[in-house]
């Protein structure tokens, strides 16, 4: 089951996408919903969601019917995939700034993503984060 936290972060999503407030979403406001929580889905799955999913006349989607995919979509993740992907990110690696070997978290992949955050950290707390995690000490 979906944590409090996760079910208000569909529910702020779909409201922050639903652009005209008719409580239902569009193509493109679902394919922005859905980039937001996570998932890059593919024109073709975005289409058949619709499809399966959507009014008969239109293909737009109720909060109800958001709230279901998102769900699901949300408990068939698999949380190894997720700490990986996150510490690409962190680590420079999926953004072709790292080689993915032998990659570690450094204060400057910290400053890097505080920035791209819009998180303004002291320098003394990247640092903190560092030592608290830096087992073997290289920094």
């Amino acid at each position: 089951e979906l944590s409090e936290e996760q079910k208000a972060e569909i529910n702020e999503a779909f409201h922050l996408f639903d652009l005209d407030k008719d409580r239902m979403i569009d193509y493109h406001e679902l394919k922005v919903a859905m980039k937001a929580l996570g998932f890059d889905v593919p024109k073709s799955e975005l289409l058949h969601i619709l499809r399966d999913h959507g009014t008969p006349s239109r293909l737009f989607i109720t909060q109800d019917s958001f709230t279901s995919i998102m769900t699901q979509k949300i408990l068939d993740r698999n949380p190894l995939e997720e700490i990986s992907r996150a510490f690409d990110l962190f680590a420079g690696v999926a953004g072709g700034i790292g080689d993915g070997q032998d990659a570690k978290i450094a204060i400057d992949d910290l400053r890097r993503v505080a920035k791209e955050l819009g998180e303004t950290l002291e320098e003394e707390e990247l640092r903190a984060m560092i030592d608290e995690f830096d087992i073997d000490n290289d920094g």
